[in-house]
């Protein structure tokens, strides 16, 4: 086994502070974006025990009128990506049709979606329990245009 030289001890030592210096500075300024250097914070917190519970998800409407479910088997497209960019589809709707197009892509025979939307599920607690109680809210919509 070699002995590690002067110059590769500092530079090792040097590699290792620059890269401790990255993570102090991202755990005290950082962003969940700027992860592995920056907090992680979706599992660091937690909501008060008495505050609902938000379960995100997306939904469409077809030619029918039937509401067909629009998560990742329906269009490849992940809730944590729609979760992500709510704000931007809040801003603007006409971006889901980004979502009805990954829809048709895969079920070229299914009836055509009219309307997509981006549904929260409120989910009632109680002392950190669930209550059994929900509550639906529709963040944003778009609709096809006739």
């Amino acid at each position: 086994m070699e002995t590690l030289t002067s110059r590769g001890r500092a530079i090792r030592l040097a590699a290792t502070a620059l890269g401790l210096a990255v993570l102090l500075a991202g755990t005290v300024w950082g962003t969940d974006d700027h992860f592995p250097f920056g907090p992680f914070r979706m599992y660091s917190t937690s909501n008060p025990p008495n505050s609902p519970a938000p379960d995100t998800r997306i939904e469409g409407v077809d030619s029918t009128g039937a509401v067909v479910d629009l998560g990742e088997r329906a269009t490849g497209i992940r809730r944590a990506e729609i979760e992500g960019q709510q704000d931007r589809y809040a801003a603007d709707p006409e971006l889901l049709t980004e979502v009805a197009d990954a829809y048709a892509e895969r079920h070229p025979d299914a009836a055509e979606l009219v309307e997509v939307r981006i549904v929260i599920r409120w989910h009632g607690i109680r002392d950190g329990r669930p209550t059994g109680r929900w509550t639906d809210e529709t963040v944003v919509s778009w609709k096809a245009h006739p």
